[in-house]
């Protein structure tokens, strides 16, 4: 899924790349105000105010570099087979880009609910997760069965670290 991330990317990258060649003519869409008119430097046509204007070729390399460089970062992770940094690049990508970058916001998402399954579940399939929750499940029910409870602010016997050997003194209390 990150190379297909990537060449998403690689194409996105592709259609910004002929604005850098000539000046575009750009359209902004606006409401209509309250006083049914449109804002300054806005025309009305067919109910909405649009506005027309020309772009230089300057003004698209920000969101250029954004896609190579947080598109490589996708590509290069997957490569080396990194969940947690094409989870990152993509989301970071997706929330950059708005609407286009729903894919992005989809593959990071995805990611990182299969990375808190694997977490938590020590599988990060649907099947295997669900599987694993309905046994622990089950093992806390029987637990409460068989009234293995433990005494109100006591944790559950479980193994407790060794103890530090490193001695840190008491401070005192700091003055106001």
């Amino acid at each position: 899924m990150g190379y297909v991330g990537g060449f998403v990317a690689a194409a996105l990258a592709a259609v910004i790349v002929p604005h850098f060649f000539k000046n575009t003519l750009v359209t902004d869409t606006a409401k209509l105000t309250s006083a049914k008119t449109c804002p300054t430097n806005y025309h009305l046509v067919h109910n909405v105010c649009q506005y027309t204007h020309l772009t230089h070729p300057i003004d698209w390399l920000p969101q250029f570099l954004e896609i190579v460089i947080l598109g490589a970062a996708v590509a290069f992770f997957a490569y080396r087979r990194k969940r947690a940094g094409v989870a990152a690049a993509a989301l970071i990508m997706g929330l950059a880009l708005g609407v286009a970058g729903l894919p992005f916001l989809l593959l990071g998402g995805w990611l990182v609910v299969r990375a808190f399954r694997l977490q938590k579940y020590g599988d990060p399939s649907f099947t295997g997760s669900s599987k694993r929750a309905r046994e622990m499940a089950q093992e806390r029910k029987a637990a409460r069965a068989k009234g293995a409870r433990t005494p109100k602010g006591e944790t559950p016997s479980r193994d407790l670290p060794a103890p530090s050997k490193r001695y840190t003194p008491k401070q005192r209390p700091r003055r106001r």
